[in-house]
Protein backbone atom coordinates (compact mmCIF):
# COMPACT_ATOMS: atom_id res chain seq x y z
CA UNK A 1 0.00 0.00 0.00
CA UNK A 2 1.28 3.17 -0.93
CA UNK A 3 2.97 5.43 1.81
CA UNK A 4 2.02 8.84 -0.24
CA UNK A 5 -0.75 10.84 1.49
CA UNK A 6 -0.16 14.21 -0.46
CA UNK A 7 0.39 14.55 -3.87
CA UNK A 8 1.14 17.92 -5.66
CA UNK A 9 0.36 17.83 -9.87
CA UNK A 10 1.26 21.06 -11.62
CA UNK A 11 -0.26 21.15 -14.73
CA UNK A 12 -4.04 19.92 -15.54
CA UNK A 13 -3.30 18.82 -19.08
CA UNK A 14 -3.39 14.81 -20.61
CA UNK A 15 -0.05 13.63 -18.32
CA UNK A 16 -1.35 15.66 -15.40
CA UNK A 17 -5.22 15.05 -15.03
CA UNK A 18 -4.66 11.43 -15.84
CA UNK A 19 -1.81 11.21 -13.11
CA UNK A 20 -4.51 12.78 -10.60
CA UNK A 21 -7.26 10.78 -11.47
CA UNK A 22 -5.44 7.46 -10.91
CA UNK A 23 -3.50 8.81 -7.79
CA UNK A 24 -6.95 10.31 -6.06
CA UNK A 25 -9.08 6.96 -7.10
CA UNK A 26 -6.05 4.93 -4.78
CA UNK A 27 -6.73 7.22 -2.10
CA UNK A 28 -4.18 9.82 -2.16
CA UNK A 29 -4.96 13.29 -1.81
CA UNK A 30 -4.15 15.35 -4.60
CA UNK A 31 -4.37 18.87 -5.59
CA UNK A 32 -3.71 19.95 -9.02
CA UNK A 33 -3.04 23.62 -9.77
CA UNK A 34 -2.95 24.92 -14.10
CA UNK A 35 -1.48 28.20 -15.16
CA UNK A 36 -4.37 28.86 -17.34
CA UNK A 37 -7.41 30.24 -16.09
CA UNK A 38 -10.03 27.82 -17.88
CA UNK A 39 -9.07 24.21 -19.04
CA UNK A 40 -10.41 23.76 -22.61
CA UNK A 41 -9.81 26.91 -24.06
CA UNK A 42 -7.31 26.41 -27.23
CA UNK A 43 -6.60 23.91 -29.58
CA UNK A 44 -7.92 22.64 -32.72
CA UNK A 45 -7.93 18.52 -32.90
CA UNK A 46 -6.17 15.54 -31.41
CA UNK A 47 -5.84 12.49 -32.61
CA UNK A 48 -5.67 9.55 -30.29
CA UNK A 49 -4.36 6.01 -31.00
CA UNK A 50 -5.19 2.81 -29.60
CA UNK A 51 -2.61 2.96 -26.57
CA UNK A 52 -3.62 6.30 -25.44
CA UNK A 53 -7.48 4.90 -25.35
CA UNK A 54 -6.08 1.55 -23.39
CA UNK A 55 -5.28 4.64 -20.75
CA UNK A 56 -8.50 6.52 -21.47
CA UNK A 57 -10.47 3.36 -20.33
CA UNK A 58 -8.72 2.97 -17.26
CA UNK A 59 -9.24 6.11 -16.20
CA UNK A 60 -13.29 5.75 -16.69
CA UNK A 61 -13.52 8.19 -19.51
CA UNK A 62 -13.35 5.67 -22.62
CA UNK A 63 -17.51 6.21 -23.07
CA UNK A 64 -17.57 9.68 -22.66
CA UNK A 65 -14.67 9.75 -25.14
CA UNK A 66 -16.11 7.66 -27.70
CA UNK A 67 -19.58 9.37 -27.64
CA UNK A 68 -17.65 12.94 -28.31
CA UNK A 69 -15.14 11.92 -30.71
CA UNK A 70 -14.95 9.74 -34.05
CA UNK A 71 -13.23 6.38 -33.87
CA UNK A 72 -11.43 4.63 -36.99
CA UNK A 73 -10.02 1.47 -38.11
CA UNK A 74 -8.31 2.66 -41.00
CA UNK A 75 -5.64 5.18 -43.13
CA UNK A 76 -5.77 6.43 -46.54
CA UNK A 77 -2.96 8.46 -48.78
CA UNK A 78 -4.15 10.69 -51.45
CA UNK A 79 -2.17 12.70 -53.79
CA UNK A 80 -2.78 16.40 -53.58
CA UNK A 81 -5.28 16.43 -56.36
CA UNK A 82 -7.25 14.12 -53.78
CA UNK A 83 -6.61 11.15 -56.08
CA UNK A 84 -6.53 8.03 -53.48
CA UNK A 85 -3.01 6.04 -53.30
CA UNK A 86 -3.84 3.43 -50.89
CA UNK A 87 -5.71 2.73 -47.63
CA UNK A 88 -4.85 0.52 -44.85
CA UNK A 89 -6.10 -1.05 -41.78
CA UNK A 90 -4.18 0.29 -38.59
CA UNK A 91 -2.69 -1.66 -36.24
CA UNK A 92 -5.30 -2.10 -32.83
CA UNK A 93 -2.59 -0.69 -30.25
CA UNK A 94 -4.72 -0.56 -27.76
CA UNK A 95 -6.28 -3.96 -28.17
CA UNK A 96 -8.49 -5.66 -30.43
CA UNK A 97 -11.40 -4.45 -28.22
CA UNK A 98 -10.37 -0.89 -28.63
CA UNK A 99 -10.76 1.41 -31.71
CA UNK A 100 -7.29 1.41 -33.84
CA UNK A 101 -7.74 5.26 -33.31
CA UNK A 102 -9.98 8.10 -32.62
CA UNK A 103 -9.97 11.52 -33.24
CA UNK A 104 -11.52 14.19 -30.96
CA UNK A 105 -11.84 18.13 -30.49
CA UNK A 106 -9.04 19.26 -27.92
CA UNK A 107 -10.61 21.51 -25.84
CA UNK A 108 -13.58 18.71 -25.54
CA UNK A 109 -10.69 16.05 -24.22
CA UNK A 110 -8.78 18.66 -21.77
CA UNK A 111 -12.41 19.06 -20.43
CA UNK A 112 -13.29 15.27 -20.13
CA UNK A 113 -9.83 14.72 -18.28
CA UNK A 114 -10.22 17.50 -15.55
CA UNK A 115 -14.13 16.45 -14.86
CA UNK A 116 -12.95 13.40 -14.21
CA UNK A 117 -9.92 14.26 -11.89
CA UNK A 118 -12.05 16.28 -10.19
CA UNK A 119 -14.49 13.40 -9.83
CA UNK A 120 -12.08 11.24 -8.44
CA UNK A 121 -11.44 13.48 -5.31
CA UNK A 122 -8.86 15.85 -6.83
CA UNK A 123 -8.68 19.50 -6.35
CA UNK A 124 -8.52 21.18 -8.91
CA UNK A 125 -7.29 24.65 -9.45
CA UNK A 126 -6.57 27.21 -11.96
CA UNK A 127 -5.15 30.67 -12.74
CA UNK A 128 -2.54 29.62 -10.38
CA UNK A 129 1.25 28.49 -10.73
CA UNK A 130 4.32 27.22 -8.54
CA UNK A 131 6.24 30.35 -7.41
CA UNK A 132 8.11 28.68 -4.87
CA UNK A 133 9.75 25.26 -4.43
CA UNK A 134 11.95 23.60 -1.83
CA UNK A 135 12.43 19.90 -0.82
CA UNK A 136 13.81 18.07 1.89
CA UNK A 137 14.35 14.37 1.95
CA UNK A 138 10.85 13.78 2.84
CA UNK A 139 8.81 15.74 0.69
CA UNK A 140 8.74 19.64 -0.60
CA UNK A 141 7.31 23.29 0.41
CA UNK A 142 5.35 25.00 -1.89
CA UNK A 143 4.00 28.29 -2.40
CA UNK A 144 2.02 29.34 -4.89
CA UNK A 145 1.43 32.48 -7.37
CA UNK A 146 -1.76 33.13 -5.30
CA UNK A 147 0.26 33.62 -2.08
CA UNK A 148 -1.68 30.10 -0.67
CA UNK A 149 1.37 27.58 0.47
CA UNK A 150 1.13 23.70 1.24
CA UNK A 151 3.40 20.83 1.34
CA UNK A 152 3.44 17.43 -0.30
CA UNK A 153 5.14 14.23 -0.22
CA UNK A 154 5.61 14.13 -3.69
CA UNK A 155 5.23 16.99 -6.83
CA UNK A 156 4.51 15.97 -10.56
CA UNK A 157 5.43 18.07 -12.68
CA UNK A 158 3.40 17.82 -16.04
CA UNK A 159 3.66 21.60 -16.70
CA UNK A 160 4.53 21.03 -20.58
CA UNK A 161 7.02 21.67 -23.19
CA UNK A 162 7.84 24.60 -21.33
CA UNK A 163 7.88 23.12 -18.01
CA UNK A 164 8.43 25.63 -14.78
CA UNK A 165 9.13 22.76 -12.86
CA UNK A 166 11.96 21.57 -14.93
CA UNK A 167 13.57 24.65 -14.18
CA UNK A 168 12.83 24.70 -11.07
CA UNK A 169 14.86 21.45 -10.16
CA UNK A 170 17.85 22.57 -12.21
CA UNK A 171 16.92 20.28 -15.44
CA UNK A 172 18.09 23.02 -17.69
CA UNK A 173 16.59 21.63 -21.51
CA UNK A 174 15.28 23.91 -24.02
CA UNK A 175 12.92 21.82 -26.77
CA UNK A 176 14.55 21.89 -30.17
CA UNK A 177 12.89 23.31 -33.28
CA UNK A 178 13.32 20.50 -35.98
CA UNK A 179 12.33 22.69 -39.21
CA UNK A 180 8.88 22.24 -39.39
CA UNK A 181 5.69 24.86 -38.48
CA UNK A 182 1.91 23.34 -38.49
CA UNK A 183 -1.38 25.29 -39.48
CA UNK A 184 -3.96 23.83 -37.39
CA UNK A 185 -7.89 24.32 -38.13
CA UNK A 186 -11.04 22.98 -37.81
CA UNK A 187 -14.00 22.93 -40.42
CA UNK A 188 -17.36 21.08 -40.77
CA UNK A 189 -17.03 17.52 -41.68
CA UNK A 190 -17.88 16.84 -45.30
CA UNK A 191 -19.96 13.50 -46.17
CA UNK A 192 -17.58 10.21 -46.50
CA UNK A 193 -14.91 11.68 -44.23
CA UNK A 194 -14.66 9.13 -42.03
CA UNK A 195 -10.65 8.27 -41.69
CA UNK A 196 -7.35 10.23 -40.84
CA UNK A 197 -6.24 10.64 -44.64
CA UNK A 198 -2.69 12.35 -45.86
CA UNK A 199 -0.80 13.75 -48.29
CA UNK A 200 2.52 13.68 -48.78
CA UNK A 201 3.65 16.59 -51.14
CA UNK A 202 2.33 19.38 -52.77
CA UNK A 203 2.07 22.97 -51.68
CA UNK A 204 3.66 21.70 -47.71
CA UNK A 205 4.96 18.78 -46.40
CA UNK A 206 2.17 17.41 -45.33
CA UNK A 207 -1.25 17.77 -45.64
CA UNK A 208 -3.48 15.77 -43.18
CA UNK A 209 -7.49 15.39 -41.41
CA UNK A 210 -8.99 13.67 -39.27
CA UNK A 211 -12.63 13.21 -38.11
CA UNK A 212 -13.50 14.65 -34.22
CA UNK A 213 -16.89 14.05 -34.07
CA UNK A 214 -19.93 13.53 -36.79
CA UNK A 215 -19.49 17.17 -37.56
CA UNK A 216 -16.11 17.66 -37.54
CA UNK A 217 -12.87 17.66 -38.60
CA UNK A 218 -9.35 18.87 -37.81
CA UNK A 219 -7.21 19.61 -40.81
CA UNK A 220 -3.76 20.44 -40.47
CA UNK A 221 -0.73 21.78 -43.34
CA UNK A 222 2.90 21.22 -42.03
CA UNK A 223 5.58 23.80 -43.95
CA UNK A 224 8.64 24.84 -43.79
CA UNK A 225 8.95 26.93 -40.01
CA UNK A 226 8.00 30.22 -40.63
CA UNK A 227 8.04 33.11 -37.91
CA UNK A 228 4.31 33.65 -38.52
CA UNK A 229 3.55 35.37 -35.15
CA UNK A 230 3.10 38.87 -36.05
CA UNK A 231 -0.16 37.61 -38.52
CA UNK A 232 -3.77 39.08 -37.49
CA UNK A 233 -6.58 36.26 -37.18
CA UNK A 234 -7.91 37.40 -40.97
CA UNK A 235 -3.82 37.12 -42.41
CA UNK A 236 -3.91 33.79 -40.94
CA UNK A 237 -6.82 32.71 -42.61
CA UNK A 238 -5.54 34.12 -45.70
CA UNK A 239 -2.09 32.09 -45.45
CA UNK A 240 -4.28 28.68 -45.20
CA UNK A 241 -6.87 29.64 -47.06
CA UNK A 242 -4.18 30.05 -50.17
CA UNK A 243 -1.73 26.63 -48.86
CA UNK A 244 -4.82 24.28 -48.88
CA UNK A 245 -5.56 25.75 -52.58
CA UNK A 246 -3.26 23.08 -53.58
CA UNK A 247 -5.16 20.55 -52.79
CA UNK A 248 -8.28 18.92 -53.60
CA UNK A 249 -10.73 16.02 -52.81
CA UNK A 250 -11.84 16.78 -49.25
CA UNK A 251 -10.03 20.07 -49.14
CA UNK A 252 -12.01 21.65 -51.36
CA UNK A 253 -14.99 21.23 -48.83
CA UNK A 254 -12.38 22.14 -45.90
CA UNK A 255 -10.98 25.05 -47.38
CA UNK A 256 -14.59 26.47 -47.45
CA UNK A 257 -15.18 26.25 -44.41
CA UNK A 258 -11.90 26.18 -41.65
CA UNK A 259 -11.65 28.70 -39.03
CA UNK A 260 -9.60 29.76 -35.77
CA UNK A 261 -6.51 29.02 -37.79
CA UNK A 262 -3.20 28.19 -35.14
CA UNK A 263 0.48 27.85 -35.78
CA UNK A 264 3.46 26.02 -33.90
CA UNK A 265 6.96 24.95 -34.45
CA UNK A 266 7.23 21.45 -34.57
CA UNK A 267 10.21 20.68 -31.47
CA UNK A 268 11.52 17.79 -29.64
CA UNK A 269 13.50 16.70 -26.07
CA UNK A 270 13.81 14.35 -24.45
CA UNK A 271 14.85 14.48 -20.65
CA UNK A 272 18.16 12.16 -19.75
CA UNK A 273 17.32 9.91 -16.97
CA UNK A 274 16.36 9.86 -13.88
CA UNK A 275 13.12 12.34 -14.68
CA UNK A 276 13.53 13.20 -11.32
CA UNK A 277 15.06 14.90 -8.76
CA UNK A 278 14.49 14.27 -5.23
CA UNK A 279 10.45 14.41 -4.26
CA UNK A 280 9.86 16.19 -7.71
CA UNK A 281 9.12 13.87 -10.87
CA UNK A 282 8.35 15.09 -14.70
CA UNK A 283 5.89 13.40 -16.96
CA UNK A 284 4.12 14.25 -20.28
CA UNK A 285 6.25 17.09 -22.40
CA UNK A 286 8.12 18.60 -19.06
CA UNK A 287 10.31 15.06 -19.67
CA UNK A 288 9.14 14.53 -23.68
CA UNK A 289 8.21 16.11 -26.30
CA UNK A 290 7.71 15.24 -29.82
CA UNK A 291 6.47 16.27 -33.35
CA UNK A 292 2.99 15.13 -33.96
CA UNK A 293 4.15 13.40 -37.39
CA UNK A 294 3.33 9.62 -35.31
CA UNK A 295 0.37 11.18 -33.65
CA UNK A 296 1.67 9.67 -30.29
CA UNK A 297 2.41 13.10 -27.96
CA UNK A 298 -0.66 12.82 -25.73
CA UNK A 299 -0.22 8.86 -26.26
CA UNK A 300 3.23 8.93 -24.14
CA UNK A 301 2.01 11.50 -21.80
CA UNK A 302 -1.12 8.97 -20.39
CA UNK A 303 1.03 6.20 -20.69
CA UNK A 304 3.91 8.17 -18.26
CA UNK A 305 0.90 8.96 -16.03
CA UNK A 306 -0.63 5.33 -15.95
CA UNK A 307 2.75 3.81 -15.35
CA UNK A 308 3.66 6.53 -12.13
CA UNK A 309 0.51 5.84 -10.50
CA UNK A 310 0.82 1.97 -11.19
CA UNK A 311 4.12 2.30 -9.05
CA UNK A 312 3.33 4.87 -6.37
CA UNK A 313 0.35 3.31 -5.51
CA UNK A 314 1.75 -0.18 -5.09
CA UNK A 315 4.98 1.30 -3.22
CA UNK A 316 5.78 0.96 0.50
CA UNK A 317 8.26 3.94 0.17
CA UNK A 318 9.01 6.41 -2.55
CA UNK A 319 12.95 5.22 -3.19
CA UNK A 320 15.79 5.16 -5.27
CA UNK A 321 13.81 1.42 -6.80
CA UNK A 322 10.76 2.96 -7.92
CA UNK A 323 12.81 5.46 -9.63
CA UNK A 324 14.64 3.04 -11.64
CA UNK A 325 11.77 1.21 -12.40
CA UNK A 326 9.70 4.26 -13.11
CA UNK A 327 12.99 4.65 -15.75
CA UNK A 328 13.46 1.43 -17.25
CA UNK A 329 9.62 1.05 -17.99
CA UNK A 330 9.49 4.82 -19.27
CA UNK A 331 12.53 6.18 -20.86
CA UNK A 332 13.57 4.04 -23.84
CA UNK A 333 9.88 3.99 -25.16
CA UNK A 334 9.17 7.46 -24.66
CA UNK A 335 12.76 8.19 -26.68
CA UNK A 336 12.26 5.72 -29.56
CA UNK A 337 8.86 7.76 -29.94
CA UNK A 338 10.28 10.61 -30.16
CA UNK A 339 13.37 9.79 -32.49
CA UNK A 340 11.09 8.06 -34.91
CA UNK A 341 8.86 11.32 -34.66
CA UNK A 342 11.48 13.10 -35.61
CA UNK A 343 12.94 10.83 -38.70
CA UNK A 344 9.83 10.88 -40.39
CA UNK A 345 10.21 15.19 -40.77
CA UNK A 346 13.59 15.51 -41.42
CA UNK A 347 13.29 12.76 -44.27
CA UNK A 348 10.78 15.15 -45.86
CA UNK A 349 13.13 17.99 -45.26
CA UNK A 350 15.92 16.37 -46.71
CA UNK A 351 14.26 14.96 -49.77
CA UNK A 352 14.84 11.62 -48.97
CA UNK A 353 12.57 8.43 -49.52
CA UNK A 354 12.65 6.75 -46.30
CA UNK A 355 10.71 4.35 -45.06
CA UNK A 356 8.03 5.66 -43.11
CA UNK A 357 4.94 3.12 -42.96
CA UNK A 358 7.86 0.83 -42.15
CA UNK A 359 9.06 3.11 -39.48
CA UNK A 360 5.37 3.79 -38.39
CA UNK A 361 4.82 -0.18 -38.24
CA UNK A 362 7.63 -0.52 -36.06
CA UNK A 363 6.19 2.09 -33.67
CA UNK A 364 2.80 0.55 -33.75
CA UNK A 365 3.92 -2.57 -32.61
CA UNK A 366 5.96 -1.27 -30.36
CA UNK A 367 3.19 0.39 -28.55
CA UNK A 368 0.71 -2.06 -29.11
CA UNK A 369 2.31 -3.98 -25.85
CA UNK A 370 1.19 -2.45 -22.73
CA UNK A 371 3.81 0.26 -20.94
Amino acid sequence: MTSLRTVLVVGAGAAGAAAATLLAAGGVEVDVVEREPEVGLHGAGITLQGNALRVLRELGVWDQVRKLGYAFDSLALRTPDGRLIVEMDDLRTGGDDLPATLGMQRPDFARVLVDRAREAGAAVRTGITVAELDQDDHGADVRFSDGSAGRYDLVIGADGIRSATRQQIGTYLDPQPTGMGIWRVTASRPEGLDRTELIYGGPCYIAGYCPTSPDTVYAYLVEAAQDRSGLTAEQRLEVVHDLAAGYGGYWDHIREHMTDPNYTWFEAHVVERPWHKGRVVLIGDAAHSCPPTLAQGAAQALEDASVLAELLLAADEVDEELWQRFGDRRFERAKTVVDASVQVGRWLLDGERGDVPGLMGRIATMVREPA
